[in-house]
């Protein structure tokens, strides 16, 4: 049982794509990111609320343009290099560098212009914004303040562990920071453990033989239900309270599975055929059957949980595979037989990808692929590793239709800027236009910019209702199911409280006492499925 300085393990699917923290992206890095990394400000898992870090106090100016810092003195990084040199604007800089393609940093870019940081006291710092930012100070939670003298560059960890071995696809070894600035009620610093070890296992049977050992104290996502027989008691889901603004219930959960067409590949641009795609899924059989009920049908950009962002005018896409039939004869296409002909009488055939050794991935594809047959389109299934998947997602776009995961890391729409902007990197049916291709890319564009700077919360829904309305009518993603949050926590572990923003099986290191563990962002995680195209990050 792990106690006061002793180690804990966990595991993720993956190995981190990025230790810089400025350009994490995946789960596992930001994981990592998480653990190590120090905020100005640290956004409660449970509440939702922004809470000191370090920075003790904050002021928001000018309807969000202008935020000013009071920092915590005192501060040091590993080796004992003191903070003040940090102070000095070096982590925004780098962060809001164009080259830099950061999707932390497109959350801040409500307009067009630079910032200007000014350092108003030894403790005091000001960055003001070309224009207002919405929900500014909880942005500042994902910035890892980086150091501009260490020479241990971006690892200099202020955070409670710092990054000690990696072991290429095996595993991830934090250490416990020596010099973290937190103390629990009875002064003694935090955190309590030693070190966590962070495995790396892409199969989840294994990972459930070594949870029944002993080996793995947390486990993220329980995926199918039959896996439950793996897992004591314990281990059967949590039933999530109420949080402002989101409930917990059957399909609640925050991470999507979706099917993305890239656009720039001949044949599948057509919005038609997106929609026809759309309709000749059937979204029910896939929570039933690969889910084992565990899932939901989706609707669109973010899930009902999420109850004030959320469009109530939206339904989920109905199964109709004459419907889908109608419009694409509608625009041109022919069914002969059981083989669907385009305009140019070619048949009609294109591959999804999706990540090698996730059963229901793999299954949901086949699924998907016998639903096309239906209407006779021909569908190849493809399986690749998932570091390989990206890699054709976000740089060669070698891709024709990709079905992942992606989890929605926070409630705010602010956060999904680096998806829906046409000019962001992580645009994936058609990233990183110079201007936009479309009209209705072009609306999302003005509609994200404009809720982005305003300070006023109810204008902000109008604008994020109309994005979920255009993605609903274009499906650029076409969403197919939210899946129930499943999760394993062995009974080492204490004080586990749900959460919906990730990480999720992380620990907390602040007020535990000696002997107990306790998660800082839920052993919890919301999910759908599509086929794919990311809404934040890809899982």
């Amino acid at each position: 049982m792990p106690r006061a300085g002793e180690s804990c393990a966990s595991a993720c699917a993956l190995s981190p794509r990025h230790l810089y923290p400025l350009l994490v992206e995946d789960e596992a890095s930001e994981t990592i990111r998480y653990l190590t990394g120090g905020v100005l400000v640290r956004v409660n898992r449970i509440t939702l609320k922004a809470e000191p870090d370090l920075a003790t106090s904050w002021k928001v100016s000018q309807g969000g343009k202008r935020i000013r810092f009071k920092l915590r003195e005192g501060l040091k990084v590993l080796r004992r290099h003191s903070f003040f040199r940090l102070r000095r604007g070096y982590t925004m800089q780098q962060l809001m560098d164009p080259a830099l393609h950061s999707s932390t940093g497109d959350a801040f870019r409500s307009a067009e212009g630079k910032l200007v940081t000014q350092v108003i006291s030894s403790n005091e710092i000001e960055i003001n914004f070309p224009a207002p930012v919405a929900n500014l100070i909880n942005l500042f939670d994902t910035v890892a303040i980086l150091s501009a003298t260490s020479p241990q560059k971006e690892m200099a960890a202020l955070g409670p562990f710092y990054f000690a071995e990696r072991k290429a696809g095996s595993y991830i070894q934090l250490k416990r920071n020596p010099y973290y600035w937190k103390k629990d009620g009875a002064g003694k610093q935090l955190p309590y453990l030693d070190s966590i070890r962070l495995d790396i296992e892409q199969n989840p049977e294994i990972e459930a033989m070594r949870y029944k050992r002993g080996e793995v104290h947390l486990i993220n996502t329980v995926y199918h239900r039959r896996s439950l027989k793996s897992f004591p008691p314990i281990a059967l889901p949590f039933v999530m309270p109420a949080l402002p603004r989101i409930q917990s219930s059957s399909g609640s959960t925050r991470f999507r599975v979706r099917l993305c067409l890239h656009t720039r590949k001949p044949g599948l641009a057509p919005q038609i055929f997106r929609r026809a795609i759309s309709e000749a899924i059937n979204r029910s059989d896939l929570a039933r059957i690969v889910y084992r009920g565990h899932a939901v049908p989706a609707i669109g950009i973010i899930s009902p949980s999420n109850k004030f962002w959320f469009n109530t005018g939206l339904t989920p896409h109905a199964y109709d595979t004459s419907s889908a039939l109608r419009r694409l004869q509608h625009d041109g296409f022919q069914l002969q037989g059981d083989i669907l002909k385009d305009k140019a009488g070619n048949p009609v055939e294109f591959s999804i990808a999706t990540n090698a050794g996730n059963r229901a991935r793999e299954s949901m594809a086949t699924m998907i692929q016998q639903d096309l047959k239906k209407i006779g389109i021909k569908v190849n299934v493809v399986t690749l590793d998932f570091n390989s998947l990206l890699e054709r997602m976000t740089q060669t776009y070698n891709y024709e239709a990709c079905l992942l995961g992606f989890q929605n890391v926070e409630l705010d729409p602010n956060s999904q800027m680096a998806v829906w902007l046409s000019s962001a990197d992580n645009h994936q049916w058609n990233p990183s236009q110079k201007s936009p291709a479309t009209q209705w890319e072009a609306e999302i564009d003005k509609l994200m910019r404009a809720q982005a700077a305003s300070g006023d919360e109810h204008k902000r829904k109008q604008y994020w209702d109309r994005v979920q309305q255009i993605a609903w009518e274009q499906e650029p993603f076409i969403y197919l199911i939210n899946k129930d949050a499943l999760v394993a926590i062995a009974p080492a572990v204490k004080n586990a409280e749900p959460s919906v923003v990730s990480p999720a099986n992380v620990l907390e290191c602040g007020d535990a006492g000696p002997g107990t563990l306790r998660t800082y962002g839920p052993p919890f995680r919301q999910t759908d499925d599509r086929l794919q195209g990311q809404t934040t990050r890809p899982v």
